[in-house]
């Protein structure tokens, strides 16, 4: 799905869900997530510069794609010798990702969400696995800490 950067976000998320009628399907300081009514797998995230964004490195991101197994994903990837921008991490939010840089230039994140990951796989990334969190625990945690 497209990453879009903005600096007004009031008026991106006007734009998306008042012209185009999309919902939010998730949302925390820094990033909106949007997902189409009529077609659910045509989403766009929006970005914007926030001291206390969980996902301040988003903005790095041109597409975020989701893939069935990020490890391999990876591994290829550095068999390949592509440049790695962000290491293999599981974050808090309960996915497991990477960036890369593709040929034209743009950032990719490459995702798998980690309950979906074949099994034991659960530790193999960068960072140890860490309590999946839900849309309102993170939420309340951005607005604990601000």
């Amino acid at each position: 799905m497209p990453v879009i950067v903005t600096d007004d976000p009031v008026a991106t998320r006007r734009f998306y869900e008042e012209f185009l009628g999309f919902d939010v399907v998730m949302e925390e300081d820094g990033f909106l997530m949007f997902s189409s009514p009529s077609v659910a797998t045509t989403q766009v995230i929006v970005v914007w510069r926030s001291p206390t964004a969980l996902d301040p490195a988003a903005r790095q991101l041109t597409m975020s794609l989701e893939v069935r197994d990020v490890d391999a994903a990876y591994a290829d990837a550095r068999r390949r010798d592509l440049e790695i921008v962000h290491p293999l991490t599981d974050e808090p939010w309960g996915i497991r990702r990477f960036f890369v840089r593709e040929p034209s230039g743009a950032v990719i994140n490459v995702a798998s969400h980690i309950a979906d990951l074949p099994a034991g796989e659960e530790s193999s990334a960068v960072n140890p696995p860490l309590p999946k969190l839900d849309q309102e625990t993170i939420i309340s945690t951005v607005v604990d800490q601000g």
